[in-house]
């Protein structure tokens, strides 16, 4: 069975997970590097048709693009962003689904050639089709490319001009059945950064043989920590790992069903008031970044925090071992040199290995983490307004 021996599962008798109702969280985040090797395969099938669509839209110099989702799915964008700015030389935002129903206008003042990229699980949240109506309705020029792990979600099988829409869908591993999205959010992350970023000769192999060794060996650690009865955890990212350090926060409130309160912000926000939150019960966790420039500041707060909180309170995860070498510094093996944005991949699986441990040691049921229905897999009770203009 996946990251364990034969008869375990994250290091866990698979009976156990049944009983605690986690096992198909459990699953789907120790199935992450081979669901990774099947989107490579898949995004290399089928990379002549969308390249044909994306081509004639990436040589105009006046597109924007934006990705959109809500919830992880919004994060997915905002992961992807600055690496693709970086790599396309050009305007890409991450706009939520949420902000962009909420306030169409603003979200599109500008009447700019626009190519939307939905992300979604399941694409059947309300905001996802009606953020593509809306951007059709706002502007003049609007394609679509449509993310999705599900073939049958309404926003894969919406009736628009399919000559303005290209759906790029996911194995179905990756249409996540527990509550929390784990692959679904890497595998989405990323098809985004192969289909607009570009293929990379051997990245997903060397992303799945580090995200191997992360689940042999840090979902012991990740139980350790929740063992300790932190209520409170601190997610910090800077650049593109802010995006990070915003799902890792997520995934703590998810899956704890807000018994674990989680927070997160960049290296430098920390300072401007959110570092009133620390106290003996705040365990931080804090990514640095591969750029050089931007890590600087990363590693200033790691030696910040370790004058005033105890060493144990605060985890590290970076792709370079730390000198001196702490207990505490989870290493992310042959990821070097690496874009943030494909950091990120192997990065997330410590913050679902934590929010996995954190909810078993309070006694929640990962895969359904609100029985009694407060919060849904998929979004329900929100009302679409159309926009008159």
């Amino acid at each position: 069975m996946a990251a364990g021996s034969m008869n375990t599962l994250l290091g866990h008798d698979p009976d156990y997970l049944r009983r605690r109702r986690a096992v198909d969280t459990s699953r789907e985040i120790a199935q992450q590097p081979a669901v990774w090797r099947e989107i490579d395969r898949m995004t290399a099938k089928s990379g002549a048709t969308t390249a044909a669509f994306l081509k004639p839209l990436l040589e105009r110099p006046d597109l924007r693009i934006v990705l959109t989702g809500a919830g992880t799915s919004a994060y997915v964008g905002e992961v992807l962003a600055p690496s693709l700015r970086r790599r396309l030389g050009r305007r890409v935002d991450a706009v939520a689904t949420t902000d962009i129903v909420a306030d169409p206008l603003a979200c599109f003042a500008e009447d700019v050639p626009t190519l939307l990229v939905s992300f979604a699980r399941s694409g059947n949240s309300p905001e996802s089709v009606t953020a593509t109506q809306l951007a059709t309705q706002v502007l003049t020029d609007c394609r679509h490319l449509v993310v999705t792990c599900n073939e049958q979600g309404r926003l894969a099988r919406q009736d628009t001009d399919r000559s303005t829409l290209q759906v790029l869908l996911l194995p179905e591993a990756a249409n996540d059945r527990g509550f929390a999205m784990t692959s679904s959010f890497t595998g989405m992350v990323l098809a985004g950064l192969l289909t607009l970023g570009g293929p990379e000769e051997g990245l997903v192999e060397r992303l799945a043989t580090s995200a191997e060794q992360i689940l042999a060996t840090r979902s012991a650690a990740a139980a350790d920590l929740a063992a300790r009865g932190y209520s409170r955890i601190v997610y910090l990212g800077s650049g593109t790992l802010h995006g990070l350090a915003r799902e890792s926060a997520l995934k703590v409130l998810e899956l704890t069903a807000g018994r674990a309160v989680a927070l997160a912000e960049s290296a430098l926000g920390f300072r401007h008031g959110p570092k009133s939150v620390l106290n003996d019960q705040t365990l931080v966790v804090s990514y640095e970044s591969n750029d050089p420039y931007t890590s600087q500041y990363d590693r200033d707060m790691v030696a910040e925090l370790l004058r005033v909180i105890p060493e144990r309170n605060l985890v590290t995860v970076s792709a370079h071992a730390g000198q001196p070498a702490r207990e505490n510094a989870w290493t992310l093996p042959g990821m070097a040199d690496v874009d943030d944005a494909a950091l990120a991949l192997p990065a997330v699986i410590c913050a679902q290995l934590i929010g996995l441990h954190f909810s078993l040691a309070l006694g929640r049921t990962p895969d359904n983490p609100f029985p009694g229905g407060e919060v849904n897999r998929v979004v329900q009770g929100a009302i679409m307004h159309p926009l008159r203009r």
